[in-house]
């Protein structure tokens, strides 16, 4: 069951949590939002240590006791994961930059226009859960967690996460790998700072859309990426985002600089079961996050086999999407440590 997304309001003006209540009511009857209210920045981190799970802080800036702007220092702290938004007079330009210096999401000005509160909210509440997604797939990719604030890192090492990754399982899912063609025979021409930054370039716009389909980027290999999908419609997201990914390194232009590289990907996708869990040397302290199985292994050697802009999935993953996407066969391939080859099939789109 989806959490309702709360709401906390710091403010000493008593009346804005009637107007809120009343401007909200229908909201809050469907439960698209939860309030909380507190009358200053002192009771607000009283109430996120009671109740850690609060998404947004809308804060006034004039309060007793502790104003928003202190508020704001002690929330990037405390809690890095809250989103602010500043409430402050029209005009009041000093304080709204200082606001938004300190790591405030938007502002909002009084007397306040609830239909613009409400689109701001909806628009803040949405960034929130693309950073709690995105840090959900960076928890299990450990080669990203330099490009985190500190303050997120202590957070995501806390016992509320590391709980959730010491056991192993075995899990339902779809692995697939994503592979540039002719990546490799370019970094033995090309200067290796341009090689480096071309590769992380495509990296980056592959990753955006896994992510965007709910996957998780399981390792980096070489020039290549391994991601799995797990949930509801898992199969169904990783063609998907198979397909997305496709679309947008085939939009690339060709680089003439580096002998005309136009970029393409290898995709193989699937479907099945996968042991997962940290695997590694203890000895070394290094444990990764990763599934392992027949599963990975297929998808892998399906990859190898596909060609430019070629998607290659198996009989039994055709058999689970034929009705939601245009895919052909696409013949039969030897797979090592199978005694039969297995049939293939191409998604087209």
């Amino acid at each position: 069951m989806t959490a309702i997304p709360k709401i906390l309001v710091v403010d000493d003006e008593t009346d804005l949590e009637v107007l809120i209540k009343q401007k909200f009511r229908k909201q809050i009857r469907k439960k698209e939002f939860e309030f909380l209210f507190a009358f200053n920045g002192v009771e607000a981190l009283a109430k996120i240590k009671e109740v850690p799970d609060i998404d947004v802080v809308l804060s006034d800036i004039n309060m007793p006791e502790m104003d928003g702007l202190t508020l704001l220092g002690e929330l990037h702290i405390q809690a890095p994961l809250i989103k602010s938004v500043i409430v402050s007079a029209y005009g009041d330009m000093d304080n709204i930059r200082t606001a938004m210096n300190r790591g405030a999401f938007d502002f909002i000005t009084k007397p306040i226009n609830f239909d613009d509160l409400s689109i701001t909210m909806k628009k803040t509440l949405e960034h929130v859960k693309h950073v709690k997604e995105t840090l959900q797939a960076i928890k299990e990719n450990n080669i990203l967690k330099m490009y985190v604030d500190e303050n997120v890192l202590n957070f995501m090492d806390s016992k509320e996460y590391e709980s959730n990754i010491t056991a192993s399982e075995t899990i339902e899912g779809t692995v697939a790998f994503f592979d540039i063609c002719g990546f490799t025979s370019l970094s033995e021409k090309a200067n290796p700072d341009e090689v480096v930054k071309l590769l992380n370039n495509y990296f980056d716009i592959m990753v955006k859309e896994i992510i965007a389909h709910d996957g998780f980027i399981d390792k980096f290999i070489g020039d290549a990426i391994m991601a799995v999908f797990r949930g509801e419609y898992h199969i169904d997201r990783a063609v998907e985002a198979a397909l997305g990914v496709r679309n947008e390194m085939n939009s690339l232009p060709a680089i003439e600089d580096l002998h005309g590289f136009k970029p393409s990907v290898s995709i193989g996708i699937k479907s099945g079961e996968m042991v997962s869990g940290n695997i590694g040397s203890a000895s070394l302290k290094r444990l990764d996050y990763t599934v392992i199985g027949d599963t990975v292994n297929t998808a892998a050697r399906l990859q190898d086999a596909a060609a430019n802009n070629q998607i290659l999935i198996t009989e039994g993953c055709y058999g689970m999407i034929k009705e939601s996407f245009s895919c052909q066969a696409a013949g039969e391939i030897k797979v090592k440590n199978k005694s039969n080859p297995l049939v293939v099939y191409e998604v087209l789109e």
